[in-house]
């Protein structure tokens, strides 16, 4: 296990050309910086001892006040479209990479400091995070992850009573997040409405070699990276939509080329099933409602074959899109069949899908807790499923679903017991719903920062039964419902 200062720190992107980033350190906070929580799961990834955590330097290294041995800060410059409008130069306005870390696996980690202040990029931003939005992105990656879902990881969350002027004066915070690089779709657009093709070229070779190696000898290499970037991004979003969970902010800027769940601004699990689900309020126009998700990530990849077009041939690039649709919408029903328990496909199984979730949105059926139920329907007798037609005020209609959905099971020879076991494997009991979230963040606001550590242990294991947690499984309190989440949450 490594130590702070044998963390091999390294800064390949710092080898590019300054055109793709501007040089600058941590900006510390005015007031002491202190450890909120730390992950020692995100640790294990870089061989960081979870002792170093204890120590008082760690605050420090990671609440930008310490450098370390090979750390090479740097703010990244990228543009993107926001809301569907493109905007010719974003960046990190209040995060900067750290560097590299290669853990003894040879796995490569960006450590990416979120909140660490003023950039050249921050425009009118005053470059911090505060606790209150740094606890969701810290809780949610780590919840994402426990579902399985590709995403950015935290290793740790440092505070500060340094006071940050949002809707109300709160106090700041230091996010570390982790990914095998932080390059977005607008890392490439803005190279491309600049006419930079030179500097395009690099950034693609360079993520090509760092990150798609088996391509770098492929003569079709940057239209063959695109058609995985699509692979990986319908995948994604298929799963987003199976979970539940809306981005919020959608924007090229916040896609990443790895596939990954980046950028945890406002989101959202769905409590009661709602296809056209906003979790961000500042989104009036519902741009990015959950059930416009699978096409934000078409339009979204579209930017980005514009964007490399100065490299591949267009037909190259149209092919590798015209897959994302059958890509996203075949690995969603594979999930949902899934979350019904059936093993086989069936053209019938598209129907009592969507016909069911009909249903959910009608009756305001809570979709985690119901799919998490369902593995305990019973084929042999429908007096069993009373539980289940208590979700629905029309229990009538349900029964009728309940009736197609036994002949289905039946079909395949489903056995309850199997059944309900491999349904536990992908129906959660636990997700992070905002109450919850916004619970620990008012205890952290007190300086009680025992709640994040709970919910840190609860969401890495969200599909196992955890002695004494059953209230986190709850559907929200009245106040929890329809809690308002914004950019700055």
């Amino acid at each position: 296990m490594r130590s702070l200062e044998t963390l091999s720190f390294d800064n390949s992107y710092a080898r590019l050309p300054e055109a793709c980033y501007s040089k600058l350190n941590p900006t510390p906070f005015a007031e002491p910086p202190y450890l909120v929580s730390f992950n020692a799961a995100a640790a294990k990834l870089i061989d960081l001892d979870p002792e170093q955590a204890k120590r008082p330097e760690f605050a420090g290294v990671f609440g930008g006040s310490l450098l370390v041995p090979g750390m090479e800060p740097l703010a990244m410059l990228y543009s993107g479209h926001q809301f569907g409008v493109y905007v010719p130069q974003l960046g990190d306005g209040r995060a900067i990479l750290l560097g590299t870390v290669r853990n003894e696996r040879g796995e490569t980690w960006d450590l990416h400091l979120k909140g660490a202040g003023l950039t050249p990029f921050s425009r009118e931003g005053d470059g911090r995070a505060v606790l209150r939005s740094t606890i969701r992105e810290y809780l949610c990656s780590e919840a994402m992850h426990g579902l399985g879902i590709p995403t950015t990881r935290a290793l740790c969350l440092v505070g500060s009573d340094n006071k940050v002027y949002r809707e109300q004066i709160e106090t700041g915070a230091m996010l570390v997040r982790m990914a095998p690089s932080h390059v977005r779709f607008g890392s490439f657009e803005i190279f491309y409405y600049r006419k930079q093709h030179e500097q395009l070229t690099i950034l693609a070779d360079y993520v090509i070699a760092n990150n798609f190696a088996h391509l770098v000898d492929a003569p079709d290499k940057y239209a063959r990276f695109f058609s995985e970037v699509v692979e990986r991004t319908a995948k994604l979003i298929a799963q987003w939509q199976a979970v539940g969970w809306a981005h919020g902010v959608m924007n090229t800027d916040n896609m990443s080329i790895h596939g990954i769940t980046l950028d945890y601004g406002p989101f959202g699990f769905m409590d009661d099933y709602d296809p056209g689900f906003i979790c961000n309020h500042s989104d009036h126009n519902g741009r990015y409602a959950f059930n416009q998700q699978p096409y934000i990530g078409l339009w979204n990849l579209s930017c980005l074959a514009q964007a490399l077009l100065p490299l591949a041939e267009k037909e190259e690039l149209k092919a590798a899109l015209d897959r994302y649709t059958p890509l996203c919408e075949g690995r969603y029903m594979e999930l949902m069949r899934a979350k019904c328990g059936l093993i086989e496909a069936k053209e019938e199984d598209v129907s009592l899908i969507q016909d069911l979730l009909v249903l959910m949105h009608l009756h305001h059926v809570d979709y985690t807790i119901f799919f998490r139920s369902l593995g305990l329907f019973q084929t042999g007798s429908a007096s069993l499923n009373e539980p289940l037609r208590d979700f629905f005020l029309d229990r009538e209609a349900f029964d009728k679903w309940a009736r197609r959905y036994r002949c289905r099971l039946q079909a395949e020879g489903s056995r309850d017991n199997d059944r309900l076991v491999r349904m536990n494997r992908v129906n959660p009991k636990y997700v992070l719903r905002n109450y919850l979230a916004q619970t620990a963040i008012e205890k952290a606001q007190q300086k009680d920062f025992s709640e994040i550590d709970r919910l840190l242990t609860l969401l890495q294991n969200p599909y196992s039964d955890q002695p004494g947690m059953d209230a986190y499984a709850y559907p929200p309190p009245n106040w929890g419902k329809h809690l308002s989440v914004s950019c700055s949450s």
